[in-house]
């Protein structure tokens, strides 16, 4: 089940990541809203990194 979880934020982040590369480059927006997107990935993936390396065996 842990495998689960770290894998649903690893896959959170390339979900936003792509969703604020098209709004950006497709739409050309400039506005506050698509950043949050960017910023939402970034925290995704620091979760997914910092809860794979609490293991334990």
């Amino acid at each position: 089940m842990r495998l689960l979880t770290d894998f649903i934020f690893l896959i959170l982040f390339f979900v936003l990541l792509i969703g604020w590369l098209i709004a950006w480059v497709a739409f050309h927006v400039a506005g506050g809203m698509v950043h949050l997107l960017i910023i939402i990935a970034v925290i995704a993936l620091i979760l997914h990194f910092v809860r794979g390396g609490r293991r334990s065996v």
